[in-house]
Parts: C-alpha cells; structure tokens; sequence
C-alpha cells in the first residue's frame, strides 16, 4: 500500500465529515423552518482497487465518498397528509357554510323570527278579544311589518354570504393556478438541478408546501417522476406535468337568484381550454364551497335555505290572507310581490281600521277571524310549525357537519404529526451527529499528521545514520 495512498484516504475521511458537518448545521439552521425537510450525507467507503504487483494487491480500502445528500421525507406520509388535508378541507368548508347560515336564523333567541312569529299570534288573540280597540289591531300591524322585514333581511343575509362565496371560489381558482404555475416552474429548477450534479432538497421542500396547498384547495393528487418532476392531477385530469401547468376558471351564475327555482344555473369550475370541460373535485376546499352555492336540487346550502324563507313567507301570507278573506269586509294583510316570496314580503295595510276580523252578519264585536289567526301558532303545518321544522333541519345538519369536520381534521393533525415526527429537525439528534462528525474530522486530522511525520522520517532522515 502506497504511502501516498494513505494521504488520499485521510483527505477523503476530511472532506466526507466536513460536508456531513455542513449538513447538520443546515438541518439546525432550518428547525423553525415551516416545510423544511432534514437532510443527511450519505457516507459509502472506497473499496481497495487490485493493483498487479507480483503477488501484492491493495490491502485495504481506499477512503470514503459522498454519494449524495438525501432528503429524509416519506412520499406514503407526505400523500396520507394530502389526501387527509383535503377531506378536513372540504368538511370544514361546508362546515363554515353552515355555521353562517345558523348565524343568520338567530334561533333560538329573543331576536329571531319564532318569537316573532308568537309574538304575531299573540297579537291576533289580543284582537280577538277586543276587536273594536283600534290600538290592539295597530299592534298586528307593527308585528307583521317587524316579521316581514326580518324574513326580508334574512333572505338579503343568504344572498349575501352566496356572493361571498362565489368570490372566494373565484380567488381561490386564482390562487390555484398561481400554485400550478409555481410547481411547474419549481419542477423545471429541480431537473436542472438534479442533471447539474446539485442538491434540490430545498427546493423539494418548497414545491411540497404548494403541492400540498393545492390537495387543500382543489383535492390535488401528485406523481412524482424519476427525473425529479411531479405531475399534479384534480379531478383525474392533469393540472401540472413537467414544466407546463393548465389553467381552470369559474363560469355561471353571480347571484344566489341564479341558481333558485325552474331555471336554475350551476356555478362551476372549468378547465380553460376548447370546451371548457367541468372540474370534477373530489374533496378539497373549494368542493365545499361549491356546494354551499349549488342549486337546492344539488344539495345547495344556501339555495336551500333561502327555499325555506321562501317557503315560510309564501305560507304566512296565503294562511293570514285567506282567512283575513272570510271576514266582513276583510282586506290582505300581506303581498308576495314576486319571486323570490321572501325578499318581496310586505304589509299592505297602513290603517290598524282596515284589518277587519269579524265573520259577515256576526256584528262588530265578533273576532272569530282573528282567533283563527291566532290557532295558526299551533297548527301542524301553519307558518310557525314550518319555520321550526326548516330551523331544526339546518341545525341537525350543522351539528352533523361540523362533527364530521372535526373528525377529519384529527386525521390530518395525526397524519401531519407522523410527518412531522419523520420529517422535522430534532436538535438533540443533530447536536450529537455534529460531535460524532467533528470527532471524525479531528481523528483524519490525527491520520493526516502521522503520516506527514513518517513521509518526513522517510524523506529526510532515511541514510543519514551516524551524521
């Protein structure tokens, strides 16, 4: 074994434990880092080549190599996070669309419209008592404008937060093609990398947080290539392939009028290319958000709850005006002024003598009419027991809803959490590999110096015995 060859060995171990050095000061640098992805040098030693002299050949080995630096990620980890992130996406989603609506209804409360509803038929049963006292009749009066409006501003509140919805599909879409555009160029940066003989773990690192952005959003699934590139499908269709990204856009209605009664649009997610093919997520934020501005036929949230209004206001004034229309004289109380029944609800009468509730020939004091007015807060299927069945149908549904996001979103701080376990920086773990390495680079410092002595004890002192 030459000499010489020793110095190589002892070089080689210096420049492998240095990069390793450097690679848990990156990894240490990088602990708070969101995304970040630790590293490791991986160290292969040299095998000793056969040298043909005579009978000799190399004894030993000939140092250590680095044969790269490996990202130490997990791709069943990193697609479990996605595919959970996606679903607790999509539930919570819809979850929130609930919760507005609920916030909207106010029930129970003092506020909301079944204590106003009650307090309407309590008026009604005042009147029947008394049904020449002008003052009573002008107290149905102000109770009917106060129900009437509040349905209005219900329906206006649905109208709304469908608006607010759209808007952010729309930006949301943005975004999602923003995020294409970026993992297709990142894709084009990492094979670039990759052919050059470089490190593109951090850039791994990055497109990973976009990749797992758009699984959030739009239910994104990914292949990733040998050549380092990764392929980004929704809906089974391709989003992202190698350095080129398609682009989506939103078409339909732009009011929740749009997509109420016989002619109801959808308002979709389309590829933008000829034909304009529909999106067809499977999970994801905006597929949550798309069903909370479908069509009621769709299971549309809102459009569903805005039947409910309508149903409601559409029932309170056919009830109360058809049996107003019994009366001596009796007027309607309420007008439909078109679709949609509850945002053009209104009290027609001004003048509390005009409410006339007294069945014909049953003389002046007679308030039959308006005790049968009042039984409406009873009935099965009047306006009041309407409003209650609609309000505890959305409140089931809600609960039901926000359990089921709640669930899924344990599985994805589960699933993140395993991933963070094998992905993240631990400090103690790289403090001691940094000894480890540093104890390495000092003991091929200790190899380099004793061979520089017996190369010197050969060179200069070799046949000078006895000077």
């Amino acid at each position: 074994m030459s000499t010489f060859s020793g110095l190589n060995t002892a070089f080689s171990s210096l420049n492998a434990q240095r990069v390793a050095l450097e690679v848990s000061g990156q990894n240490i640098a990088n602990a708070n880092t969101v995304g970040y992805t630790r590293q490791r040098a991986h160290l292969e030693s040299v095998s000793g080549a056969q040298i043909s002299r005579g009978t000799f050949s190399q004894p030993v080995g000939q140092g250590v190599s680095i044969k790269g630096i490996e990202r130490l990620g997990d791709l069943f980890l990193d697609a479990r996070v996605r595919s959970t992130g996606s679903s607790a996406a999509m539930l919570s989603a819809r979850a929130d669309a609930y919760a507005r609506i609920e916030s909207i209804l106010n029930e129970p409360s003092d506020n909301g419209i079944s204590h106003s509803f009650n307090e309407l038929w309590s008026g009604f049963q005042e009147v029947a008592k008394s049904p020449q006292t002008l003052a009573t009749k002008q107290v149905v009066l102000e109770r009917s404008r106060a129900i009437a409006s509040e349905l209005r501003n219900g329906y206006s509140a649905l109208e709304t937060q469908w608006i607010q919805q759209h808007q952010e599909i729309t930006g949301q879409v943005a975004e999602i093609n923003a995020a294409a555009a970026s993992v297709a160029e990142f894709n084009t940066q990492i094979q670039l990398m990759n052919v050059s003989g470089g490190n593109a773990s951090e850039l791994i690192d990055q497109r990973q947080l976009v990749i797992q952005q758009l699984a959030e959003s739009a239910d994104a699934t990914a292949r990733f290539r040998e050549d380092g590139t990764v392929d980004v499908s929704v809906g089974g269709n391709i989003l992202v392939s190698g350095n080129s990204a398609q682009k989506l856009a939103v078409t339909g209605p732009s009011t929740l009028q749009g997509v109420m009664g016989a002619t109801a649009q959808t308002l979709q997610v389309v590829w933008e290319r000829p034909g304009s093919p529909t999106v067809n997520f499977d999970g994801g934020e905006i597929s949550g958000k798309l069903l909370a501005t479908a069509p009621a036929g769709q299971g549309g949230l809102i459009a569903k709850a805005a039947q409910g209004y309508n149903d409601v206001a559409t029932s309170l004034a056919t009830s109360v005006n058809g049996l107003l229309a019994k009366a001596d004289g009796g007027k309607p109380l309420f007008a439909l002024g078109g679709d949609p029944a509850a945002k053009t609800l209104s009290v027609t009468l001004t003048d509390p003598e005009d409410l006339k509730v007294g069945a014909p020939n049953m003389g002046e004091f007679d308030g039959s009419i308006a005790d049968e007015i009042a039984q409406l807060g009873s009935s099965i299927d009047g306006p009041s027991a309407q409003w209650k069945t609609f309000v505890v149908k959305v409140g089931v549904e809600a609960k039901s809803s926000a359990t089921s996001a709640e669930v899924a979103y344990s599985a994805f701080e589960t699933a993140a959490t395993l991933q963070l376990s094998n992905a993240s920086v631990d400090i103690d773990e790289e403090t001691v590999n940094l000894l480890t390495y540093q104890r390495g680079y000092q003991a091929a410092s200790r190899v380099l110096t004793t061979i520089d002595e017996m190369l010197d004890q050969l060179i200069n002192r070799t046949g000078v015995v006895g000077r």
